[in-house]
């Protein structure tokens, strides 16, 4: 580390001090980081961070008062320049989604090792995202459950009177090709608009034309 390089300027958030003991030893004794102040709950640390500007926040998820998801947000609002990388013991991934949607850049678990702790604090400081190995599955896990593409809410007859309407094809000529009443196929139509909150049928093209359904 040479000597005008700037170290990264670190507030430790935790209501337990030893934890904060425990980090201030593993962090100080890196040449690239120096820990700037502590806080032990989440209406301190927005207030510190206020005043000190670290550069990151070391933030325990839950802790009293204020919790470090709502201190995350309330941090995120104030500066964009401070960076949160969240510790918590829980592994569930309704924690990390939602401190990650707080604003967080990094999510630990409080039992890793010190080796990880100082690579989370360098990949957020640097503007990366940091996730512990043990929380990215419960994460990914999480994310297959909760994004559903909308056109997996179309039944496949559904699907296939939207790909004709996309093509251009009217209510009748789709009711001859798919031996259908026009009452049917207008029935169809009607949902599909319904289940994808669309509202015309150059968004229903639009639509179409990306999810791959028509060139």
């Amino acid at each position: 580390m040479s000597g005008g390089a700037k170290k990264i300027r670190i507030m430790l958030a935790d209501d337990h001090s030893v934890v904060r003991q425990g980090f201030r030893r593993i962090l100080e004794t890196q040449p690239d980081m120096e820990i700037v102040g502590e806080a032990s709950n989440g209406r301190e640390a927005v207030q510190l961070a206020a005043e000190l500007k670290p550069d990151l926040v070391v933030m325990d998820v839950a802790m009293p008062e204020l919790n470090g998801i709502e201190a995350t947000r309330r941090l995120s609002e104030a500066s964009d320049r401070t960076r949160v990388l969240a510790l918590s013991m829980h592994k569930d991934a309704v924690y990390v989604r939602e401190i990650l949607r707080a604003g967080a850049r990094g999510y630990l678990l409080k039992d890793a090792f010190d080796s990880d702790l100082v690579s989370a604090v360098r990949a957020v400081a640097r503007g990366e995202g940091y996730l512990s190995p043990a929380v990215s599955e419960a994460v990914l896990a999480d994310y297959r459950q909760h994004v559903t593409d909308p056109i997996d809410l179309l039944s496949s007859r559904e699907r296939e009177v939207l790909q004709m309407i996309a093509e251009g094809k009217t209510n009748k000529e789709i009711a001859g090709v798919l031996n259908l009443s026009v009452y049917t196929v207008d029935a169809h139509r009607s949902r599909i608009m319904e289940k994808l909150n669309l509202h015309s049928t150059g968004e229903l093209v639009r639509f179409a034309v990306r999810k791959g359904l028509i060139d």
